[in-house]
């Protein structure tokens, strides 16, 4: 359980999630499409409430108030998430993509987003909200959740995720660096490290560092993390070892295999939700990657980004830390 030095140990409030939702159409063929809802944020607070019920879970962003942004209000109802952070706007919609998925089960997308709701997130909160998230326990967001934004909106993100930081919230962060969303990758790179040095957990992926410093070797991107002094940084290599750096000392962790590979959407995802929902409820940070891992690699054996709810909790309940 939690050591008196871990950073879980004192969270107080719900855990918000903070990023885009978007509607995801899926190819099925000539004439045919799957509809559902899916955003890396999203589908992590989705997997960290399906495996973890007993947490209090926010999803934070805007949206509309069309008949597809009702439904996903209520998708997320149906899954126990709370709305207390998803001002509806009528000017604007859902952004949303398509996914044509090849043989080996990766995707490519076709992206309508550029007029998105999410975009105006922090101006279309009200008073009472934005004030509320003081008074959360964890915050996490990712590069994708500010690299959508204006840039007057994200100027008032960081200025609330400085106040929230010295109001004691604990801050989360993935990097998961989308190179198309942003102007250029001295802007990424900015926004990125401000990010990195107001946040208590990281949760990088390798990936990330080659594309925006060209770093491919582990220990690089291990170092250049902690020069931030995180308090703890889940490094993340894709079917490769996760390590971890806390106040426990450092652990390496495999992953768990699967060939069984349909669709590799939402792998980081649900890595990122099991592993802070299963820190949050007391596990150690071994039992929490190995637990993550097992997650991810169930999620790649369905299309699309979240699975169906009734197989995770089959999946989860002979699961259960064993």
């Amino acid at each position: 359980m939690h050591s008196e030095s871990d950073i879980f140990k004192q969270l107080r409030g719900p855990l918000v999630f903070a990023g885009e939702c978007m509607l995801e159409l899926v190819n099925k063929g000539a004439s045919q499409l799957a509809k559902s809802y899916a955003g890396d944020l999203y589908n992590s607070s989705i997997y960290l409430k399906r495996a973890f019920p007993e947490l209090s879970v926010e999803f934070m962003s805007c949206i509309g108030q069309d008949i597809l942004s009702n439904e996903l209000l209520e998708r997320l109802l149906s899954e126990g998430i709370g709305a207390h952070f998803l001002p509806q706007i009528a000017t604007h919609h859902l952004g949303a993509y398509m996914v044509v998925t090849d043989e080996q089960g990766e995707r490519s997308f076709i992206y309508w987003r550029n007029d998105s709701a999410a975009k105006r997130l922090m101006s279309s909160m009200s008073a009472n909200q934005t004030n509320a998230l003081d008074k959360v326990g964890l915050f996490f967001f990712s590069g994708i959740s500010i690299a959508i934004l204006h840039d007057d909106e994200r100027t008032l993100f960081w200025e609330k995720l400085s106040q929230m930081k010295q109001a004691g919230v604990t801050i989360a962060f993935d990097p998961n660096y989308r190179p198309q969303l942003w102007k250029s990758p001295e802007v990424a790179k900015e926004n990125i490290e401000k990010a990195f040095s107001l946040s208590d957990i990281l949760l990088p992926g390798v990936d990330d560092f080659d594309k925006l410093y060209g770093i491919t070797d582990v220990e690089e991107c291990i170092a250049l993390c902690q020069q931030y002094s995180p308090k703890e940084l889940v490094m993340k290599q894709g079917e490769r070892t996760v390590h971890i750096i806390s106040s426990q000392g450092r652990e390496s962790v495999p992953v768990v295999a699967n060939n069984n590979v349909v669709d590799t959407t939402s792998a980081g995802d649900a890595f990122n939700g099991v592993y802070l929902g299963s820190r949050v409820s007391g596990h150690s940070p071994t039992a929490s990657a190995n637990a993550a891992s097992a997650a991810a690699s169930k999620v790649i054996e369905t299309p699309g980004a979240i699975m169906p709810k009734a197989l995770f909790d089959d999946f989860w309940q002979a699961y259960r830390f064993s």
